[in-house]
């Protein structure tokens, strides 16, 4: 599990049937910048807690093809 920061949404006009109705966020973790589904209505400045791999497509509903999904909001 991975903690980052919201920097901004991300809006994809064409994308797989899966993901219709998905919302996107950009992440800033350390150096690098990740694209995360959204998965609890996180919005920009927030700190959250980011699943990968398997884990992010099961938090996210389980065919859907992503590799990192917001699973929290970090309180403190």
């Amino acid at each position: 599990m991975l903690v980052g920061t919201v920097t901004g949404n991300l809006w994809a006009t064409k994308k797989a049937p899966a993901l219709t109705g998905q919302a996107f966020l950009t992440v800033q973790v350390g150096p690098s910048t990740l694209v995360c589904a959204d998965c609890v209505g996180a919005g920009e400045g927030e700190r959250v807690l980011i699943a990968t791999g398997g884990a992010a497509r099961v938090a996210a509903g389980g065919g859907i093809p992503i590799d990192a999904a917001i699973v929290g909001i970090v309180d403190g």
